[in-house]
């Protein structure tokens, strides 16, 4: 079974999040842009989705998370929530 470790920002805007992703890429807190900015329950948890198995996520988050690089901020992905920065801290295959 495959897990992985994720933290994640999603706005309804495209323009903000890309704007997000720059701040965070200039050195600012991803916790704290999560917090400020999310509108995701996570938020409060600084972006902290926690450990997630395979196909609990929206599809394209899913598959985005289950094979995209570790470490990297990714983004923005549209979902039918809005658009997501995701960062896959840590995945493993059991």
């Amino acid at each position: 079974m495959k897990t992985a470790i994720v933290r994640h920002i999603l706005v309804k805007d495209k323009t903000l999040a890309e704007q997000l992703k720059q701040k965070i890429l200039s050195g600012a807190d991803f916790n704290k842009i999560a917090k400020q900015f999310s509108t995701c329950n996570s938020a409060k948890r600084g972006g902290e989705l926690g450990e997630v198995k395979k196909g609990q996520l929206v599809p394209v988050i899913d598959k985005l998370v289950f094979s995209g690089a570790e470490r990297v901020l990714h983004g923005p992905v549209k979902s039918q929530f809005g658009f997501h920065l995701l960062e896959i801290k840590f995945r493993m295959d059991f």
